[in-house]
């Protein structure tokens, strides 16, 4: 990269401040790794189609190899993308795609018809959820696209293998040498966090 446009862009990560790190450490574990009522597969889909939504190929990259860290077959995760013409997901899940496809989006486009939608199969303790995973994406979505955070070359690879046929690409989030990112950090402990 050749631009300074994100000189030095690893001292802007969150990290940077400890207290907002640990703080945001517990939200993003309470509500992607905690035992609740959402499947874990469902909320790093739902966690993966919002970053789809929001434009951060960085949480694209993260949430899909998440998802295959979980065991997830990496069709299902291609089917992401595509869903509304997948065989792979089931009505409910669709309805879930759709809330955080839709929920994502700015401007926001979720109606009341996503809610009427989602009730024939969820809970609304459940929807809670959903929105937490959603509004949780956003937050990773919106740091890490507007620092263009280096994405680790092991997201990075297994993006490359699996997502060209859906159009994933690493965009502003490749780097140089010395902004290389540790690996994925869930790769060494399957309920670690981190999207």
């Amino acid at each position: 990269m050749t631009d300074d446009t994100y000189k030095d862009r690893q001292n802007l990560e969150f990290f940077q401040w400890p207290e907002l790190s640990k703080i945001f450490q517990q939200l993003a574990e309470l509500v992607m790794v905690s035992p609740n009522n959402l499947p874990k597969r469902l909320r790093g889909e739902i966690f993966t189609m919002a970053s789809i939504a929001g434009g951060c190929q960085h949480c694209q990259a993260h949430g899909a190899y998440t998802l295959n860290l979980l065991g997830v077959d990496p069709a299902r995760i291609r089917d992401i993308w595509v869903f509304e013409q997948s065989q792979t997901f089931r009505e409910a899940e669709k309805a879930a795609l759709r809330l955080a496809r839709d929920g994502a989006s700015v401007p926001n486009m979720v109606e009341p018809t996503h809610f009427s939608d989602l009730r024939k199969h969820y809970s609304d303790r459940q929807l809670v959820e959903m929105l937490a995973v959603i509004s949780l994406a956003g937050w990773f979505n919106r740091w890490n696209n507007s620092i263009a955070t280096v994405t680790d070359q092991e997201s990075v690879d297994w993006a490359q293998d699996h997502l060209k046929d859906v159009g994933w690409t690493l965009g502003k989030h490749a780097g140089e040498a010395h902004e290389k990112r540790r690996k994925h950090p869930r790769s060494g402990e399957k309920d670690g966090i981190e999207y």
